[in-house]
């Protein structure tokens, strides 16, 4: 822990150097004998540096007096860091930019999405909004400009981007409305201004013949036995691929066969409960003795400390000769959802809440995760047969489009 003396005794060296306070902050020693009070914190499951000042300047009592207001906002879930950013802005306009606001609103916002969600929205609003909008009173902004932006991205052919950049703007502009800083939101104005996103759909296996063929090519399959049993898993419990791959020993019952995801995991922040077949349990005890004494089942090759990459399952999928017009990590939920209810006959809703789909009772009101859980099970074990019966080469139902539900 310093204190004055310490700070004031501390002499330069060939190298920087730190000396450690507490609840974080430290001393910085420079070469050139500068000395800077930092504060290390995380933010979004990222590690950041916050600068407190300069000594002898900033006292040490003044430096800790700036790591509480810095905490003190942390608990309130904004990024010190990224407030700092918005107060100097704020210094042009009277504070009431649109870069100031808006990175007021993401600050607010942020903890309710995950990492890279908001990752890509920052990314966005800094690549494409904040140069030509960002020091402009919000106020002051009309359709037509926040238009001419928008376009700039079409003009690059990155049209969802672009819905996606004005979707933004708007949450922004309903905030600064929210807050009394503006009158009204902009991007309704601009209905119809862009050209509609094409609807893109995940390529997915949906026939039982070919489902067949590919469950075959998975027990082939001569990659990394981390990989392989990943692959396994994915038709079996259809999960987004990024639930899946970051999957962690700790959410497994086996004695149980449940697999229960908490609400951070998960896209639509609920907790999520995935019962196991005896197929899946298979697969996870054999995988087991690999992995169980880490944190993720399927860690990275690299370190496990990481779980695999966004790439590990396409990359395999590739190897084993599926384009990506035939498949996709995503495919194996469409390809769930499409014979479970067109081919097996099970009811839509239960389909819709295995998927981790929002779902509304009678009155209106989001199901919790327990809901059904018992008809899930017999669901997601008469799939696992299923899947058994095609892999093997078993006589299947045709699909039958349109059929009656």
């Amino acid at each position: 822990m310093l204190t004055d003396t310490t700070c004031k005794n501390a002499k330069p060296e060939d190298k920087p150097y730190r000396k450690a306070d507490e609840k974080g902050v430290y001393l910085d020693v420079r070469p050139n004998g500068s000395k800077y009070f930092r504060l290390k914190y995380r933010f979004g499951g990222k590690e950041k540096l916050l600068a407190l000042g300069v000594y002898p300047e900033t006292s040490l009592a003044q430096a800790r007096d700036k790591r509480d207001q810095a905490r003190k906002q942390l608990a309130l879930g904004i990024d010190p860091g990224e407030n700092r950013k918005a107060m100097k802005a704020a210094q042009t306009a009277d504070g009431e930019t649109f870069e100031v606001i808006a990175r007021e609103w993401f600050a607010k916002y942020r903890p309710t999405w995950t990492p890279s969600h908001g990752e890509k929205i920052i990314s966005r609003l800094e690549k494409d909004i904040f140069p030509w909008l960002g020091k402009k009173p919000i106020a002051s902004i009309t359709p037509r400009l926040l238009l001419e932006c928008l376009r700039r991205i079409e003009a690059r052919g990155a049209l969802d981007t672009a819905h996606r950049a004005g979707q933004n703007s708007s949450q922004i502009f309903r905030y600064a409305v929210a807050t009394d800083r503006a009158e009204r939101d902009l991007y309704p104005d601009l209905r119809g201004a862009l050209p509609p996103v094409k609807q893109k759909h995940f390529a997915a296996i949906t026939e039982p013949k070919a489902i067949g063929e590919l469950l075959r090519a998975i027990d082939g399959y001569q990659g990394q036995f981390v990989t392989i049993c990943a692959l396994k898993l994915s038709p079996m419990v259809f999960l987004r691929p990024g639930e899946l791959r970051k999957a962690e020993w700790v959410e497994f019952d086996l004695d149980r066969a449940e697999w229960c995801i908490p609400a951070e995991r998960m896209k639509m922040k609920e907790p999520h409960i995935v019962p196991l077949s005896c197929q899946a349990l298979a697969v996870l005890r054999e995988l087991h003795p690999l992995t169980g004494n880490g944190r993720y089942l399927f860690p990275s090759p690299r370190t496990p400390d990481r779980p695999l990459s966004n790439n590990g399952i396409l990359s395999a999928l590739r190897r084993m000769g599926i384009s990506k017009e035939e498949m996709t990590g995503h495919g194996f939920r469409a390809m769930a959802r499409t014979v479970l209810d067109e081919v097996l006959g099970f009811r839509v809703d239960y389909i819709e809440h295995q998927l981790a789909h929002a779902v509304k009772d009678p009155n209106g009101r989001a199901y919790n995760r327990t809901a059904h859980l018992p008809e899930r099970r017999k669901m997601m074990q008469a799939w696992a047969d299923y899947l058994d019966g095609l892999k093997k080469g078993a006589d299947v139902i045709p699909i039958k489009r349109g059929a009656a539900k």
